[in-house]
């Protein structure tokens, strides 16, 4: 999934103050009774103010309804986001976690202050039980929810949404951390086109391991121990002018 050719930088979108009046705009919207408890309408009224006012770096209804269509095949008790923003995707893709019987949907988002705005709408549709946002990198909370709580056993479904270049650690990462598991786990990556993330891609469409060796002859990755073994069955989703990559391990 990708944001559209030609668009302005991603730092001209975003952190300049319209979260914080997407928070007042909403709760001073005079139907905020209506709103509260109702994820359809959160959504809705950020929609209105992305619409009217500001443009806010959401998931849109496009994709959003790709993804959901997934979960709802998928199931997964638990799901991860990488990159929360202001919490439109975990409202939305919480709220098909619950009602696909499943435990709850972790936002994983960096910045203090969208991850207070993404809490506060998280709160207001009613979704507390289910969405649990969760300050830090994402790489430090992966390891914590893995290796150390254990929470995560296996990845069962992951949004990665967050910093471009952080696709590829954050996935060699989980291969380290044995996370992904072969029929088990979906990787949902947006803007792989564009802005682009050219290594991610190459690695996760690379079909063989010798393949993967090659790449990694040439990478530098530090301390990570990516699994060259783990092949994806990965395709690319087009939405008009918009482009998504699902990856299968």
């Amino acid at each position: 999934m990708s944001t559209k050719p030609n668009s302005p930088p991603a730092e001209s979108w975003a952190l300049d103050g319209r979260e914080v009046d997407l928070l007042h705009y909403i709760y001073n919207r005079p139907d905020i009774k209506e709103i509260r408890g109702n994820p359809k309408k959160v959504l809705s009224a950020i929609d209105t103010y992305n619409i009217e006012f500001s443009f806010l770096m959401n998931i849109g209804a496009t994709k959003g309804e790709f993804i959901t269509n997934i979960i709802a095949e998928r199931k997964p008790s638990v799901m991860i986001e990488l990159g929360g923003y202001i919490g439109y995707s975990a409202i939305l893709f919480g709220d098909a976690i619950r009602k696909n019987g499943g435990k709850q949907y972790l936002s994983i988002e960096k910045n203090p202050e969208m991850a207070a705005i993404a809490d506060r709408l998280v709160e207001l549709a009613g979704l507390r039980d289910y969405v649990r946002i969760i300050v830090g990198s994402s790489s430090e909370v992966l390891r914590e929810l893995i290796t150390e709580t254990k929470e995560i056993e296996a990845v069962e479904l992951i949004f990665i949404d967050h910093w471009q270049e952080l696709y590829r650690p954050d996935l060699w990462l989980l291969e380290e951390l044995d996370g992904l598991k072969p029929d088990k786990s979906v990787l949902l990556a947006d803007n792989v086109i564009v802005p682009g993330t050219p290594d991610y891609l190459e690695w996760i469409q690379a079909t063989t391991p010798e393949a993967k060796r090659e790449i990694l002859s040439r990478s530098n990755f530090g301390s990570l121990k990516p699994n060259p073994d783990l092949v994806y069955d990965s395709h690319v989703q087009e939405f008009d002018t918009h482009i998504g990559h699902v990856g299968l391990p």
